[in-house]
C-alpha cells in the first residue's frame, strides 16, 4: 500500500479531521515539480501557497480549488492601521478542522526553506494527519542552474547558512573551514554576508558566485570574490536599487567550480534566454509553439490577432454533418485546429461523437490539426509527408479511382477566408468537393493597454509572424512593433506583408512551420549571443538597446 493514499478507513478520518499536504515547490522553474506535488494539487480541496510560487502550482489544481490569499503585513503596514490578516497556520488549521484537504505549498522545499516546521507541529498537537512532498531547495537547485556545482570530483564539505538568521558562531565554523558555503541572502546584504566570512578567517579572494531570480528566465549570475563582490555589483548598476531586498543565492568556496562557470552555465546562455517573444496566436493555438520557445529559454506571450466565430448562415454545415452520418462523403480534409473544433462542437450539438467516422477517410493538412483530431478521438488516414500546408496536403492525395473509391464526394470544412488552392486541386485530381464554411474569422479585440504599449515602445524581444493576416492584424489592433524588435516570418508572402507595413524582417524561416519558425529565431538569438560573446560585450536582449538606437541585422 502506497504510504500517500489513505484507506478506506482512513478516508473517514480524513473527512472529518481534513488532511495537510505540506509541498515544496522548488525555487521558481515550474517544471521542478515532482510526480508526487502534481498528484497532491490535483487533489486539493485548499491550495494554500506562498505568493513567489502561486502561479507555479495553481495550473496543476483543479479549476475551483479554494486559494485563500497569504498577505505579508510588514511594519509600514501596522503603523498605517491596517488589520493583520490571518497568517498560513491559521488559515491551514481552519481548512483542515473542515475536513478538507489542504495543500500548503511553499518555495523550495518544506524541510529546508521556509517554517513550515512549525505549521506541522500544529497539524500534529490537534491529531491532523498530514504528509510531506519535498522539493528542490532553493539552495540546491539555484546553484545548478547557475553552472556552479556544489562538490568537485574529491569531495568537499557542504554548509547551507541563511544570512538573516546567522550566529556569529556559525559564520565562524564556516569561516575557519575550506568547504563549499551556500549562503541565502539578500541584492543588499550578500556585500555584508562575504565580509562575516572574510572576517571569520576565508581569504577575500574565495571565489563567489551570486544568483537572483534562479531557476526562472529573469535569472542572473555575478562571479566576483569574496573581497569585490560589493564592487561589482555596484558596477554592474545592480545597486543601490530599490530591488535591493530580492533573495539571492551565493555560494563560496574554491571547490564549487565558480571558476568554470563559462562552461559550465547551460541555463542562462539558452539561445533566447530571457527573450520576451509576442506571439500572435490563442493560446490553444500556439500551446506546443510556447513550449518550444520555452525550451529556448524564452517568455512567449500569447495575444490572438483574430477571434473565430459561426458562419452566418448555419445551414450548409448543418447539411455536411448529417451528410457524414449517411454515407455522402469518402473524405474529410481538416485544413485547421479551428476547422476540428467547428465539427466537433456540431457533433455534440447532435449528440454524435468520433464514432460517426467510421467509414470515412480523414485528412489533416499538418502536424497540429492531426494533433486535434486524435484529442477527439480520430486517427488521421493522411497527413503530408512533406511541407505542412494545403499543396503539401494535395502531393500526397490519391486521384479520384472509381474502382477503389465507391464515393467521389469529399467534405471540406473551412475558414470564410481560406483560399481556394486545396479544393482546385482536389478537383483536379477527380473529387467532387464541397466547400463548406466551418467558421468565421474577425479581428480579435486590442489587446490591454500594457501589452499594447509594450508592442510599441520596445518591450519585446522578438514577434513571430506565422500569416500575413497576423500582420495586418497585429498593427490593427496593436500598432506596429518598435524597431528594436526582431521581427520573424513563416515565409516570403508574410515578409513581403511585414515589409509593406514598414517592417524589417530579421530571421525567415526555412519552411512553412511555426516550429521551424521557432528554431529560426533561437539559431538568430545562438548567432547574436556569440557575436556579443566574441567581442568581449555584456549579452544583451534586443528590449534593452537603447530606443531608437539602430539595430545591426544578422543574416
Amino acid at each position: 500500500m502506497s504510504p500517500t493514499r489513505p484507506t478506506a478507513n482512513a478516508s473517514s478520518v480524513f473527512s472529518a479531521h481534513g488532511h495537510v499536504t505540506f509541498l515544496g515547490a522548488g525555487p521558481g522553474d515550474p517544471g521542478l515539480l515532482t510526480l508526487r506535488a502534481v498528484e497532491a494539487l490535483a487533489g486539493a480541496d485548499v491550495l494554500i501557497a506562498e505568493p513567489e510560487v502561486l502561479d507555479v502550482v495553481r495550473s496543476h489544481a483543479r479549476a475551483n480549488v479554494s486559494t485563500p490569499e497569504l498577505t505579508v503585513v510588514d511594519d509600514a503596514s501596522t503603523a498605517a492601521g491596517i488589520p493583520v490578516l490571518r497568517d498560513a497556520a491559521n488559515l491551514v488549521m481552519e481548512a483542515a478542522r473542515g475536513g478538507k484537504r489542504v495543500v500548503r505549498a511553499v518555495t523550495g522545499d518544506p524541510g529546508l526553506d521556509g517554517n513550515a516546521g512549525q505549521e506541522m507541529l500544529a497539524c500534529a498537537a490537534e491529531g491532523i494527519p498530514f504528509e510531506v512532498v519535498p522539493g528542490v531547495a532553493t539552495s540546491v537547485g539555484v546553484p545548478a542552474y547557475a553552472g556552479v556545482p556544489l562538490r568537485d570530483a574529491q569531495g568537499t564539505d557542504v554548509r547551507f547558512i541563511d544570512a538573516r538568521s546567522a550566529s556569529e558562531r556559525c559564520w565562524t565554523e564556516v569561516g575557519a573551514s575550506d568547504g563549499t558555503a551556500v549562503v541565502s541572502a539578500t541584492l543588499e546584504t550578500v556585500a555584508a554576508a562575504a565580509g562575516e566570512l572574510v572576517a571569520a578567517g576565508r581569504k577575500p579572494d574565495t571565489p563567489l558566485t551570486v544568483t537572483v531570480a534562479g531557476t526562472t528566465t529573469r535569472q542572473r549570475t555575478w562571479s566576483a570574490t569574496l573581497g569585490t563582490i560589493a564592487q561589482v555589483l555596484k558596477q554592474a548598476k545592480v545597486l543601490p536599487s530599490p530591488e535591493g531586498h530580492r533573495p539571492v543565492i551565493a555560494v563560496v568556496g574554491e571547490r564549487s567550480s565558480a571558476a568554470q562557470r563559462d562552461q559550465l552555465s547551460w541555463f542562462e546562455s539558452k539561445p533566447l534566454f530571457g527573450w520576451k517573444v509576442l506571439v500572435p496566436r490563442t493560446k490553444e493555438q500556439a500551446a506546443s509553439l510556447s513550449d518550444q520557445l520555452r525550451s529556448y529559454g524564452a517568455v512567449p506571450h500569447e495575444v490572438p490577432t483574430i477571434a473565430v466565430e459561426p458562419p452566418r448562415t448555419p445551414q450548409q454545415m448543418e447539411r455536411a454533418v448529417k451528410g457524414l452520418v449517411t454515407g455522402r462523403y469518402e473524405w474529410i480534409a481538416f485544413t485547421s485546429v479551428n476547422a476540428v473544433k467547428a465539427v466537433r462542437e456540431k457533433f455534440e450539438e447532435y449528440g454524435l461523437d468520433a464514432r460517426a467516422f467510421a467509414g470515412i477517410k480523414v485528412a489533416a493538412v499538418g502536424e497540429q490539426t492531426a494533433a486535434a483530431l486524435v484529442d477527439f478521438g480520430v486517427k488521421p488516414d493522411l497527413v503530408p509527408s512533406g511541407e505542412q500546408s494545403a499543396a503539401g496536403l494535395l502531393e500526397d492525395w490519391p486521384p479520384y479511382d472509381p474502382v477503389f473509391d465507391p464515393i467521389d464526394r469529399v467534405f471540406l470544412p473551412r475558414a470564410d477566408i481560406a483560399t481556394e488552392t486545396l479544393v482546385a486541386g482536389l478537383i483536379e485530381l477527380g473529387w467532387e468537393v464541397d466547400d463548406v464554411t466551418a467558421y468565421r474569422t474577425v479581428r480579435a479585440s486590442p489587446p490591454p493597454a500594457d501589452t499594447r504599449e509594450a508592442i510599441k515602445g520596445g518591450g519585446f524581444d522578438a514577434v513571430l509572424f506565422t500569416s500575413s493576416s497576423t500582420v495586418r492584424n497585429l498593427v490593427g489592433i496593436a500598432g506596429k512593433p518598435h524597431n528594436v524588435t526582431v521581427i520573424a516570418c513563416i515565409g516570403p508572402a508574410t515578409a513581403k506583408t511585414a515589409e509593406e507595413h514598414g517592417l524589417r524582417v530579421d530571421v525567415l524561416s526555412p519552411e512553412p512551420s511555426v516550429h521551424k519558425l521557432a528554431e529560426a529565431l533561437a539559431e538568430f538569438g545562438a548567432r547574436r549571443r556569440e557575436a556579443a560573446v566574441e567581442a568581449g560585450e555584456h549579452v544583451t536582449r534586443p528590449s534593452e538597446r537603447r530606443p531608437g538606437g539602430r539595430r545591426r541585422r544578422t543574416t
